[in-house]
């Protein structure tokens, strides 16, 4: 069984085993649900199954990352971001386009995975 950096659009019991296995192999939990109240995604990242923190250039370069998503939602559909959180453990994004939803999650990933293999 192959390992998926984050998990889309699944039911509570599959987040659930998709969480034990990111702290069985120290990586971190990735899920994006849809949200029905404006039909984009809310991202969420915890680095609570790993045994490491978001740095500063992490922060920075997720920043960036919403900063460009915030940019696309205006330019393709007239759209906002509907809030988004970062912290050193966890962090949320409220309004990722379903165009984006997968590349996001992706990067995001990637982005813990430079510094912390």
């Amino acid at each position: 069984m192959t390992f998926h950096k984050y998990l889309g659009d699944s039911k509570m019991f599959e987040y659930d085993k998709h969480y034990r296995e990111c702290q069985q192999l120290n990586k971190p939990f990735i899920k994006a649900k849809i949200d029905p109240r404006h039909g984009n995604y809310f991202v969420q990242i915890d680095l609570m199954t790993c045994d490491y923190d978001f740095s500063e250039k992490e922060i920075d370069t997720i920043q960036k990352l919403v900063d460009a998503e915030s940019l696309f939602l205006k330019s393709k559909s007239n759209s906002i971001m509907h809030g988004y959180h970062i912290d050193k453990e966890i962090a949320w994004f409220d309004g990722i386009s379903t165009e984006n939803v997968h590349e996001f999650c992706e990067k995001l990933y990637d982005i813990t995975q430079e510094n912390h293999p």
